[in-house]
């Protein structure tokens, strides 16, 4: 290895507050840098170990795959090295100094600025190789790619201040070598009795070996040392359930899925037959910060006979279960497997419908557990709502999984499954009620709850904003109809007595002319007016039709800038309220206008919509309580 000049660079603003947050906070996790470091250099080796399927000449006549760590307790140091893939200048400058994530963003936006709440961040973003700065004041990396000319390894330094040197240096062998220089107070981690404990706690697991110094006693110390494998070095998911405790299998989630938190449940399952594969899966606990980005890349390790051959398969899960993170090792696709021919793989859609069951059968075996699976529904259960539009095969299990605000409790946690309604359900009720809105306080004063309220029928309150789209993808659940109490004519069925039936009709024929009157100053803003049964204590609401969209998606197509379809909601009228009997009475003609015009525009109110014009709104409003005072 030659010396070379080395040019300074700046890191990224994210990168700069990141590199403050990891020096400043994490004190009483800081061990777990080994755990990256580690992880990070398997991910290398499996990633060279794919690529040397095609072309064997990447192993440079070394195809033995190790990690060594060496700890230098005079010069206070710590050397992880292996030999796998290493890097090329240009991937050491996208890798070091840049995040290339795009929810850096929204990572930075969650910092807080206490550093307890923020180092509990870094876990679900994922910035493993950073994490060395928890314990070194300075971080040399040596780097050569497989396959590169010696001349063209690579060095990088920094001291977590902001910049960081970079330059071209001759490297002998291929991989990855990175120098941590530790700061002072941090001398526990050149210990090998130390070091050992944590690679045993930490990776135990990863698949190939681990290798550490051998502990020498007083009198061996001025002997070449040897080195020790201190780990398995065997594949978790290849190993007996009854010989993997629940540590091991936290502690490979974390190693997968580069995340501090733990999983809230997993499933191991070997298969053997028409298929045959082994899968190890995991429902995390918290969500991810690209949660909701769709063009993300996510899914499954993917391995083939034991081989790694790519990160993030997302040809084995659907999009709704995105978050899952796990392995899947097959032995039914060829080692050369690419993602084009994933892609149309019969093996691979084989393989994808038999993981999602595996999947939503572990979900609802998890919603046994009403607080485990509340914490998963509080991070996941808005993507679960996409299920149903995805997957019409299991719409009905998935379904089964989704939890939500209700008239029953009238608290905002969604811990309300439709098994509970239904076992709620009053006699002779046919359909399940629920109503859409823009946030749950809105849904529980919204004037359609009156009637339900009055006869004791429980609905259900929905605010997500994929809520509206999701139901309608939904048209019943064990043989009960799904029915929006804010769209259409409301038909209670078996649960409205005949007196209340010719009520309506009696209040239909006695406020006809009332109703053509208002439609008639109304005729641009809606397409009916009529009276109605469902309102008890407010003078009217708005009705959208059955198979119209509503207030939510109509909001969210312009917010996105798509065209809305053109559509009018009806006026419905509470015939027994006082408003609706003054208008009735009412003689004077702009006094009439008034009141239509305040009746409909609290109608909009209530139902979540604004206004077009609030000034106007405000300017009738006052009119009418100066007349008044009058």
């Amino acid at each position: 290895m030659s010396e070379t000049a080395t040019q300074k660079h700046e890191f990224q603003t994210e990168v700069k507050q990141l590199l403050h947050l990891m020096i400043h906070s994490l004190y009483s996790n800081k061990e777990i840098f080994l755990r990256e470091l580690i992880s990070n250099a398997s991910d290398a080796s499996d990633k060279l170990a794919y690529e040397a399927l095609q072309n064997e000449a990447l192993y440079e006549g070394d195809g033995e795959l190790k990690i060594w760590i060496e700890p230098n307790e005079e010069a206070n140091t710590l050397t992880i090295r292996d030999n796998g893939i290493g890097m090329s200048q240009e991937e050491v400058v996208a890798n070091l100094g840049t995040i290339a994530r795009s929810g850096t963003a929204e990572f930075l936006k969650q910092l807080s600025g206490d550093e307890k709440k923020d180092s509990r961040l870094i876990g679900q973003f994922g910035v493993g190789f950073y994490s060395a700065f928890i314990v070194a004041d300075k971080v040399e990396v040596f780097t050569r790619r497989a396959g590169a000319p010696v001349n063209e390894g690579v060095y990088w330094a920094s001291e977590g201040d902001g910049e960081f040197e970079l330059g071209q240096q001759t490297i002998e062998e291929r991989g990855t070598r990175i120098v941590l220089h530790l700061r002072d107070d941090e001398k526990e981690f050149t210990n090998g009795w130390r070091l050992r404990e944590l690679v045993t706690k930490y990776s135990d697991h990863i698949s190939l070996p681990v290798m550490l110094p051998k502990v020498q006693e007083e009198e061996e110390k001025e002997a070449a040392f040897e080195w020790e494998q201190v780990n398995k070095a065997t594949a978790l998911w290849t190993r007996n359930r009854t010989d993997i405790s629940d540590e091991d299998y936290q502690e490979f989630y974390q190693h997968i899925s580069h995340d501090f938190g733990q999983a809230l449940a997993w499933s191991h399952n070997r298969v053997e037959g028409s298929l045959d594969y082994t899968s190890l899966l995991y429902v995390p606990e918290k969500a991810p910060f690209d949660l909701w980005q769709r063009d993300m890349a996510h899914g499954l390790k993917l391995y083939v006979q034991r081989v790694f051959i790519m990160d993030e398969a997302e040809q084995f899960l659907p999009t709704y279960l995105r978050f899952v993170k796990g392995v899947i090792d097959s032995n039914d696709l060829s080692l050369n497997v690419s993602r084009e021919i994933l892609q149309n793989n019969r093996t691979v859609s084989s393989l994808k419908t038999a993981l999602t069951k595996r999947i939503l059968s572990m979900l609802d075996k998890l919603s046994k557990d009403k607080e485990k699976y509340q914490t998963f529904w509080d991070a996941f259960g808005s993507v679960l709502k996409e299920g149903p539009a995805e997957d019409f095969a299991n719409r009905e299990k998935i379904a089964k999984l989704f939890r939500f605000a209700s008239t029953y409790t009238g608290e905002a946690t969604q811990n309300v499954s439709f098994t509970d309604y239904i076992e709620r359900m009053k006699e002779g009720q046919e359909a399940i009620y629920y109503l859409v809105s823009d946030s749950h306080q809105n849904a529980l004063g919204s004037p359609h709850l009156e009637v339900f309220r009055k006869k004791g029928i429980e609905v259900l309150l929905l605010s997500d904003r994929v809520d509206e789209w999701a139901m309608s993808h939904l048209q019943d659940v064990d043989g009960k109809k799904l029915q929006d109490i804010s769209k259409g004519q409301l038909d209670l069925g078996e649960l409205e007595d005949e007196a209340e039936k010719e009520a309506q009709k009696a209040a239909d024929e006695k406020l006809a002319p009332l109703t053509t009157r208002i439609q008639e100053l109304l005729k641009d803003d809606v397409a009916e007016v009529r009276t109605t049964h469902r309102l008890t204590d407010s003078p009217a609401c708005l009705v959208v039709g059955e198979f119209d969209l509503g207030i939510q998606m109509r909001q969210i197509l312009e917010a996105s800038g798509q065209q809305v379809p053109d559509s009018k909601p009806t006026l419905e009228i509470n015939p027994d309220h006082p408003l609706v009997e003054r208008l009735q009475e009412e003689q004077a003609e702009d006094r009439v206008e008034d009141l239509v015009q305040v009746i409909y525009e609290q109608a909009r109110l209530a139902g979540g919509e604004s206004l077009k014009d609030a000034a106007a709104y405000v300017r009738r409003i006052n009119k009418l309580l100066l007349e008044l005072s009058a």
